[in-house]
């Protein structure tokens, strides 16, 4: 029993360290990208850095399921992890529409971007850093045979496409020079934040979860 109970303890502070982790790590990454987005005026870069901010939104709300979790055995969303998603869900959709009108004009102004320099930097290190969540969450999981961390992990591969988005994007402009390239590349976060948006949704509804549900242990 007191194996048990150790084990769980330390199942929730590794859940709830990489929780906080991924909190702070969006944080970062959005004033940069949001900083060299308007610098270098990439739309691509500065819409990356919008959606770090939205996935701060949702990292609190992971970690407070950790915490509240770790105080007593629960397997549904409480008013605030709800609230939380439902916040997630029309950030992104609010930031979909945004991007899709933006990307809209560039598209038709013909608008450049300075520089994507940036965009290949950060999206290269968010690609690693997101590879090393999406490894030791897994591995956590695996270890303490928490399907649920192993699923939070999976759930974390989406924020891998955001970067491979802006990857492409930033390449794609530095080799070409073609300034659409840039606004397409926003079309495409675009698209991901409606999808990620759909599913905060579908999850402050019950219907799916990428955090702890149910037994986290």
């Amino acid at each position: 029993m007191q194996q048990a109970a150790s084990e769980k303890d330390v199942f929730y502070k590794w859940a709830a360290a990489l929780a906080i982790i991924t909190i702070v790590y969006n944080i970062i990454e959005g004033c940069v990208s949001v900083l060299f987005g308007m610098q270098d005026e990439t739309l691509v870069l500065f819409a990356f850095g919008m959606d770090s901010y939205v996935e701060v939104i949702s990292g609190v709300g992971i970690w407070h399921m950790v915490y509240r979790m770790k105080q007593a055995d629960v397997s549904d969303h409480d008013a605030f992890e709800q609230k939380a998603l439902r916040i997630t869900g029309w950030a992104f959709y609010c930031l979909a529409v945004g991007l899709l009108a933006t990307a809209s004009v560039g598209i038709y102004t013909g608008k450049k971007p300075e520089t994507t320099f940036w965009g290949i930097v950060v999206s290269a290190v968010s690609i690693l850093s997101m590879w090393l969540l999406i490894r030791y969450k897994t591995k956590i999981g695996r270890q303490y045979n928490s399907q649920a961390l192993i699923a939070d992990a999976n759930c974390s591969k989406a924020c891998m496409y955001f970067s491979v988005v802006l990857i492409i994007s930033s390449i794609g402009y530095e080799t070409t020079g073609f300034g659409a390239v840039d606004s397409i590349g926003a079309v495409g976060i675009a698209g991901l934040s409606y999808r990620e948006g759909r599913e905060a949704f579908a999850k402050s509804n019950g219907n799916m979860t990428c955090s702890c549900q149910g037994d986290c242990l």
